[in-house]
């Protein structure tokens, strides 16, 4: 639970990195989570209920989901490892876990066919990389953190 915990904030950061970033450069959010929902519902039986701008909508709240339980899981997995007596540094525990989280959340997407970095230019990756880090370091810290 402590591991979920410290996914959730870690999340959290991750999040707020990334609204800085669209703030700050003016961006669109991403369409990624909502391709990949699209992709997935494509690849299955499941279909959701409603039209137009309802299903949209519903599309949206999927993605955004995803990307939250995501971050729970690999701080769920974070901490299991840390149970198993893994215990290196936060800074290198944080680096570890956003690169768990970066792959995590981009091999789906791209073994799905929804994006491919290769094509990415150096401002996607630093849009990407520098919410995970965020996610990795504040996960690895939220863990960690002396207990009062």
């Amino acid at each position: 639970m402590r591991g979920a915990a410290a996914g959730a904030a870690g999340t959290t950061a991750l999040n707020a990195v990334t609204y800085l970033d669209m703030t700050w450069r003016g961006r669109p959010a991403s369409s990624t989570p909502e391709d990949t929902v699209e992709k997935g519902l494509g690849q299955t039986s499941l279909d959701l209920p409603g039209e137009g701008e309802t299903r949209a909508n519903r599309v949206s709240a999927l993605g955004a989901l995803s990307g939250l339980a995501t971050g729970v899981a690999i701080g769920a997995a974070y901490g299991a490892v840390r149970a198993l007596g893994v215990r290196p540094p936060v800074l290198v525990s944080g680096l570890v876990t956003a690169a768990v989280a970066l792959a995590g959340s981009n091999a789906p997407m791209t073994a799905m066919g929804v994006t491919d970095p290769r094509s990415w230019s150096t401002a996607d990756w630093v849009a990407d990389v520098v919410p995970h880090l965020a996610y990795g370091l504040v996960t690895a810290w939220s863990y960690c953190a002396p207990e009062d």
